[in-house]
């Protein structure tokens, strides 16, 4: 090996993938890592909820109920949160990271705050969208409405 070769932080055998397009089973598996965090913060929140509800008055704490309505409310508010944040930050979610991809504009860069937004509650309400993406441009229904697209990127770096 030469020495004055630069090293690259993409791994040798995604290289060929830098920068393209990725399809359904990768993104797939990055939305089930979202999902499984966006669970473990409900919980966590619903068990801090009642930690607190013990410790002001102990004598009569009984867990509160989780309801199914507001419990799906709380988790679709709790996920446009993370993904909007996320994808207008560093364009990865933790799923994303895991995965190597990335969420780009139509250009190549970060996605605007009110983009990300907007393509986190299309996510969150029409998760079945993704399943256009199994088609040969590999674009779900939001990357088509907001001209987006899921690249798969290695580097830590944002794109600008």
């Amino acid at each position: 090996m030469r020495t004055d070769e630069p090293v690259s932080i993409v791994p040798r055998e995604a290289q060929p993938y830098q920068g393209r397009r990725a399809g359904i089973v990768t993104r797939s598996i990055a939305s089930v890592i979202d999902a499984v965090v966006v669970a473990v913060a409900v919980l966590a929140g619903y068990v801090g909820v009642n930690g607190l509800r013990f410790l002001i008055r102990p004598r009569d704490f009984q867990f509160s109920e989780a309801s199914p309505l507001p419990s799906i409310a709380t988790a679709l508010l709790v996920l446009v949160i993370y993904l909007s944040i996320a994808w207008a930050t560093t364009g990865r979610t933790y799923g994303c990271h895991v995965m190597g991809l990335r969420v780009v504009d139509r250009r190549g860069r970060r996605v605007r705050p009110l983009v990300a937004l907007l393509r986190a509650v299309f996510a969150a309400l029409f998760p079945l969208g993704l399943l256009l993406c199994a088609g040969p441009r590999q674009h779900s229904v939001q990357d088509l409405v907001l001209r987006t697209s899921v690249i798969y990127d290695w580097r830590p770096g944002l794109p600008r």
